[in-house]
């Protein structure tokens, strides 16, 4: 079921009709997450996923980790993910120093970005359960958002930066007093036994057809 709010409903009331202007810029506000870098850049010293490319992955690695959880409501999950950094449109994002000194209004930014869109039912329900922490879905979205730093360590240690390492108690602490799941905590634990290129150095042609490049 879609939800609208009252100036939606009076905006969009059948295919025919133009679409609600707001929803047009919410979809441009969205695509501005590609131009915006996580500020843990500043301590890597590297390039780092901007705020787009971290959401896919968190999307993913919650479906993973609720069909390991068992949570049978998938929409949820791929919406609460969806949503879990979309605040950072307006706010940007801070990295952990920063968190000391400086602290978001992010509930503020997400009720102004979704007002007056079709969309607006996902600041009052599904960001307010992420960020509260008590629902299943809420901790198996928290702990996917956590785990994409470990997957991109890894990568950044491809690449040849030395922060894995610097960071190994840290992110140990994070395993074992910050994931909420079972599942969140064994996917931490298998992480270094698969490479970052086995994903297409095992499935490449020479391993997989015999005659490839005769």
């Amino acid at each position: 079921m879609v939800y609208y709010s009252k100036q939606s409903r009076l905006s969009f009331n059948a295919i025919e009709m133009s679409f609600n202007h707001r929803d047009i810029e919410f979809l441009y506000e969205v695509g501005s997450l590609r131009h915006l870098p996580r500020d843990w850049r500043q301590q890597v010293g590297l390039n780092v996923a901007n705020d787009l490319e971290h959401t896919i992955r968190v999307i993913w690695l919650s479906l993973l980790l609720a069909r390991r959880e068992g949570f049978k409501d998938e929409e949820k999950i791929i919406k609460m993910a969806l949503i879990h950094d979309i605040a950072e449109t307006r706010t940007g994002d801070f990295n952990y120093m920063q968190k000391v000194y400086v602290q978001a209004d992010e509930a503020k930014a997400a009720h102004h970005l979704f007002a007056g869109t079709s969309l607006v039912d996902f600041d009052t329900k599904i960001l307010s359960e992420y960020t509260k922490r008590r629902s299943l879905a809420a901790k198996i979205v928290k702990d996917a958002d956590n785990l994409d730093v470990d997957f991109e360590l890894r990568e950044m240690a491809n690449q040849g930066s030395l922060m894995l390492d610097k960071w190994r108690k840290t992110r140990q602490l994070v395993r074992d007093k910050k994931l909420y799941t079972k599942s969140a905590k064994l996917l931490w634990d298998e992480l270094d036994q698969v490479d970052v290129a086995d994903w297409h150095m095992t499935a490449n042609k020479w391993f997989k057809i015999p005659t490839a490049g005769k």
